[in-house]
């Protein structure tokens, strides 16, 4: 099972951007203790959870990563657009055109943020958003993506194995 873990705008400083509301912890630890959480997690089939970072601080290089997932090799996403989560359509569109579960993991309760930043257009087409509590945010997402996949697949797979069963009770 392959993940993909988009980084957006600013996301590269942390450790040193407002340590009050995002933390001390640097991008590189937070994705260090991703791959430790990963390296112990177990896909459906007994398959090795994958992860892959990218981190961008330009809008069209955040759409062009999240356009390879259409029919590749992720089988979700885990993302954090930064400020770009408030005011990107385009971001948006290419997570719905992505075909893959997206889940938003913000390290500030953007609720509790100021107004303009507690709207997510891109959380509104994800599956689902995890905000508020600092780098256990992305912790807690990659339980929620694995959970996500592994339904979706369990899904599939049952709905393959109806088909093959009407066929076998109405042959044509």
């Amino acid at each position: 099972m392959k993940i993909l873990v988009i980084q957006g705008p600013n996301l590269n400083i942390l450790g040193h951007r407002d340590p009050r509301l995002y933390g001390t912890m640097t991008l590189e630890q937070i994705h260090n203790n991703m791959k430790t959480f990963a390296s112990q997690q177990k896909g459906p089939n007994g398959e090795n959870l994958e992860l892959e970072f990218f981190q961008s601080n330009f809008e069209g290089e955040i759409i062009d990563k999240l356009q390879e997932c259409i029919g590749g090799e992720f089988d979700g996403v885990i993302m954090n657009p930064g400020g770009l989560s408030h005011t990107s359509i385009s971001i948006a569109d290419a997570i719905v055109a992505s075909g893959v579960p997206v889940i938003e993991a913000h390290l500030s309760n953007i609720h509790a943020r100021e107004p303009e930043r507690r709207v997510s257009v891109t959380g509104a087409v994800s599956v689902g958003i995890i905000s508020g509590f600092g780098p256990l945010s992305y912790h807690l997402a990659l339980i929620a993506i694995l959970n996500v996949v592994n339904e979706l697949k369990m899904l599939k797979l049952q709905n393959q194995q109806q088909q093959v069963q009407n066929a076998a009770n109405n042959p044509q």
